[in-house]
């Protein structure tokens, strides 16, 4: 697989039957180890063991109805106490980064209300803070750790 843009990363690989395998330690299992899988399992491993954020916070595909159609949500971390801290769209490194990729979170963050948002594709990243009150959103350089004052 690819190299990615993330630091310190150190996700579990395994062969079977001819055809990779990566383990995703949130939902504890081995995944076929598809491009967007690559970086969905890089991304919480940057989450939790670079940003600090709980992985007990984090969950991954979750769905959500969006205009009537059910979709799955890459990976969203949410806060007991704070609701939904960070919404991430995720995409396959081949997958440039596009006006139709942000619109796509936009869409799921009407739902969500998530404090931060992330799109990422492993290889280049974008992240922006919500601002719902001024009713928009600003990029930033780089998510906050946790925890965010």
């Amino acid at each position: 697989m690819e190299k990615l843009n993330f630091p310190n990363c150190k996700v579990l690989i395994k062969n079977k039957e001819n055809k990779p395998y990566i383990f995703d330690r949130i939902r504890k299992k081995w995944l076929y180890c598809t491009p967007e899988e690559w970086v969905r399992v890089h991304c919480v491993d940057f989450l939790i063991d670079t940003k600090g954020y709980p992985a007990s916070w984090i969950l991954i595909e979750k769905e959500i109805k969006v205009f009537e159609t059910r979709k799955r949500i890459d990976v969203v971390v949410v806060d007991p106490k704070g609701g939904n801290q960070l919404l991430i769209e995720c995409k396959a490194p081949s997958v440039s980064i596009t006006q139709t990729t942000f619109d796509q979170i936009a869409r799921y963050n009407l739902n969500i209300q998530s404090n931060y948002l992330m799109v990422s594709n492993g290889l280049d990243h974008y992240f922006c803070q919500m601002d719902y009150k001024q009713k928009r959103y600003t990029f930033i350089k780089e998510l906050p750790n946790y925890p965010h004052k």
